[in-house]
């Protein structure tokens, strides 16, 4: 309401126009400021996170992936199309506030993961700061800086889908997702163990599997800009993330299966790791042949750092 109210239109593309042209700018920012509030609830952005963990550990694990693949993204897809399109007009400003927030959602996030002792818990933690990098791309604004930030989360929408099913498969043998309670399914259950593994190194950036070139042109850009403290938080945040997913295969997959054996050990799992494989090679097929998805999402960024090809694309030459 306020943003019609100052430029007259809610259409993106006549928005993009008239915000440029517009002479209340330091009232256009705080109207700005108010839609990254708003985007950042929605997606996990610090400080406003807070209800994510909780939600995301509650449903079953076919609906986290769901929720935990898609459904943050949205708050992101939202936050790159305003601040690419509409509130351009002060990035030093504006994208060095989205920096900031994205290494600090990417620390707290990842440090909320190494501090819990429950499966999905932890994978809920880790949207949380998975969502940093993202936001990363945003925030150092330049198509190789966004052409990183689209590329991971197609990683990520496929590794954190991934993650979820594996660990309703797990949930399927053990009956619990506290790791406390959990150990040896590798003896017992090899598959699920093994199919865990491959997405939880994705998530960690190890190569040559997708999330590691994926972060790798993150910290590439961040580093030909001279922002060395964000590059060394996604570096930090990255072992960190390696060291959480070690901690879930140590506690669940290693280690020696309880006398008597798991509680619900006789259901038949085999059905679950079809969708977990089929994401898991596709990690492994984007580590394979990053160039052409690479090149997609360069394209992409590209055009969202000119807005006059969208604005071209709605209003004709």
């Amino acid at each position: 309401g306020v943003l019609y109210s100052i430029v007259g239109s809610l259409n993106m593309a006549d928005l993009a126009v008239k915000v440029a042209q517009a002479p209340q700018k330091g009232l256009l920012t705080a109207v700005g400021l108010v839609f990254l509030v708003v985007f950042g609830l929605k997606g996990g952005l610090f400080p406003l996170y807070y209800w994510l963990p909780r939600s995301y550990w509650a449903p079953p694990a076919a609906v986290a992936a769901l929720f935990g693949g898609l459904l943050t993204k949205v708050g992101i897809y939202a936050t790159i199309r305003v601040f690419t399109l509409i509130f351009t007009f002060d990035p030093g400003f504006t994208h060095t506030l989205i920096l900031a927030i994205a290494g600090l959602t990417m620390f707290l996030g990842v440090i909320g993961a190494v501090s819990e002792m429950d499966f999905k818990r932890i994978l809920s933690y880790h949207i949380i700061s998975q969502v940093g990098y993202m936001v990363m791309g945003l925030g150092l604004f330049s198509p190789l800086g966004l052409a990183g930030a689209i590329f991971y989360i197609m990683h990520h929408m496929i590794v954190k889908s991934c993650l979820f099913l594996a660990c309703g498969a797990t949930e399927e043998v053990t009956g619990t997702t506290d790791l406390h309670k959990m150990g040896g399914v590798l003896k017992t259950h090899a598959g699920v163990s093994w199919l865990f593994l491959v997405p939880a190194l994705s998530l960690a950036g190890v190569p040559p599997l997708s999330g590691f070139f994926s972060k790798f042109v993150l910290v590439q850009e961040g580093l030909g800009q001279g922002r060395y403290l964000i590059v060394a938080v996604s570096l930090v945040v990255s072992f960190l993330t390696l060291f959480s997913m070690l901690k879930i295969f140590r506690f669940v997959y290693w280690g020696t299966p309880p006398q008597g054996g798991w509680p619900r050990a006789d259901k038949r799992y085999y059905k679950l790791l079809l969708p977990v494989a089929s994401l898991a090679g596709l990690s492994v097929l984007i580590g394979l042949c990053p160039e052409w998805f690479f090149n997609l999402a360069l394209a992409s960024a590209r055009q969202l750092m000119d807005p006059a090809v969208y604005v071209r694309a709605v209003f004709g030459s």
